[in-house]
């Protein structure tokens, strides 16, 4: 794809958006900024955009991505990745470091970095690793991916556990050198050998090996005292379980500089969709029970909880077309992941759509340092917005699937609302409900 998209958008005049607080309002955008909001806007030459009944949220931010390239991309490509943001809603995603080669230094961040702006739907910030290759045994170059072109903030050796303390220890003191986060997958490998579901009554019945809650629990207890003995920042990744939500509400008590994501489907999906056996609710950490489904909603409404993040995991057909125990863990998510949380949140009255923009885009991009990202919709702020309908459940199909992969545990599933149009800093990347096959004006 060429790079002409790159040019300065046209003007766009939306008129008739509601606002996360107020009357509906006109909003004109030029040279990819916010120019104006407010009543009865006009712009001679401007494309006008109906947004009778769309919920105006900016741009959204997703902390947890993985978009497979390079190495594997017959699972996903930063470009297909970037479709399946825009679809979404998502002006930026955070590329996790799970690649081939891994995303360990200057050259391949820098590389992730490029991709995404040739692909041009989204912003895709590399994640980087906080080891070498992912294996724990010494730190990757850390210093040289926060001072690279691609400015790494959030280091992850996403999938594998920095289990070593002493390693993460050293990690921490470095990253704060330079405000980073290390975003830590808490699981105990010893606790977890052989895990292929989670550890309760279903697991039992269903004779499969369970992944206790306490693997993900002694992993976060041990990391937010770790956070507070170095002063310096902890990300905790899709955290699933009660006990959880109560070690990071202890920890915030205590003044520990610490946040954690939860997933969508942690949201809504439990461990009893385990019993069919089919491979698409299979994913790590596991779907968790009721109460921790409960816990989870509760600590995302608490504040206690401070993102959602997709976790977005792409497979080809093949390794989830197989017995459980063979199949691999993940499910995409970008697609679907702000009709969850309308559904699981919004819909039960625990979050209104000012909380939904703040836990799906304003504190992620604080999160993870963005300057241009997660902004509020004000005037001078860059373009990156997101227009919502919230309109009544319809069944989710692979129609609404833009990325490579079609592993979503919501296929079939009725789900309410549908992103309509997506703006990255001006430029439309989805038009009334289609993503543009270059992005750019098409109203």
């Amino acid at each position: 794809m060429s790079a002409s998209h790159s040019a300065t958008p046209a003007p766009l005049l939306i008129r008739g958006a509601a606002p996360l607080a107020g009357e509906r309002v006109d909003i004109l955008i030029e040279d990819g900024r916010i120019a104006e909001v407010g009543s009865g806007l006009s712009r001679a030459g401007a494309t006008a955009i109906d947004a009778d009944g769309l919920i105006a949220l900016p741009g959204l931010v997703d902390l947890h991505t993985h978009l497979r390239e390079p190495g594997f991309e017959h699972a996903e490509t930063v470009l297909t990745g970037s479709r399946a943001a825009a679809a979404g809603g998502y002006t930026t995603v955070f590329a996790m470091p799970n690649t081939s080669p891994v995303a360990d230094t200057a050259g391949v961040v820098e590389q992730e970095l490029a991709l995404g702006e040739a692909a041009g739907y989204v912003a895709v910030q590399p994640i980087g690793a906080v080891t070498v290759g992912q294996r724990g045994e010494r730190l990757a170059e850390l210093g040289a991916m926060a001072h690279s072109r691609a400015r790494v903030r959030v280091f992850s050796d996403d999938g594998f556990c920095v289990w070593d303390p002493l390693i993460m220890r050293r990690a921490l003191e470095y990253v704060k050198a330079f405000d980073g986060v290390i975003a830590q997958h808490a699981q105990d490998p010893r606790l977890t050998e052989g895990a292929q579901m989670n550890e309760g009554a279903v697991s039992a019945e269903l004779g499969l090996a369970g992944w206790p809650a306490v693997a993900e629990e002694s992993i976060i207890a041990r990391d937010v005292l770790l956070a507070e003995h170095v002063g310096s920042r902890l990300h905790v990744c899709h955290l699933s379980t009660a006990g959880s939500v109560d070690i990071i509400r202890w920890a915030k008590r205590r003044g520990v500089a610490v946040t954690a994501e939860v997933t969508p489907h942690h949201l809504l999906l439990t461990d009893e969709l385990v019993r069919g056996y089919d491979a698409r609710f299979k994913v790590n950490p596991p779907l968790r029970r009721d109460e921790d489904v409960r816990a989870v909603r509760e600590g995302l409404a608490d504040g206690t909880i401070d993102i959602v993040a997709t976790d977005h995991a792409p497979h080809p057909a093949e390794a989830k077309a197989c017995e459980w125990q063979a199949a691999a863990n993940g499910m995409v998510g970008l697609e679907s992941a702000l009709r969850v949380v309308h559904e699981a949140m919004v819909e039960t009255g625990m979050l209104g759509w000012a909380d939904v923009a703040r836990v799906m885009s304003e504190a992620p991009a604080r999160i993870g340092r963005l300057d241009a990202a997660g902004t509020p919709l004000d005037a001078g702020q860059p373009a990156s917005l997101t227009l919502y309908d919230p309109a009544a459940p319809r069944p989710f199909t692979t129609a609404d699937l833009r990325g490579r992969s079609e592993n979503s545990p919501y296929l079939g599933r009725d789900l309410p609302g549908e992103v309509r149009w997506t703006l990255h800093r001006g430029t439309v990347t989805v038009a009334d409900g289609d993503v543009l096959e270059t992005p750019g004006v098409h109203a």
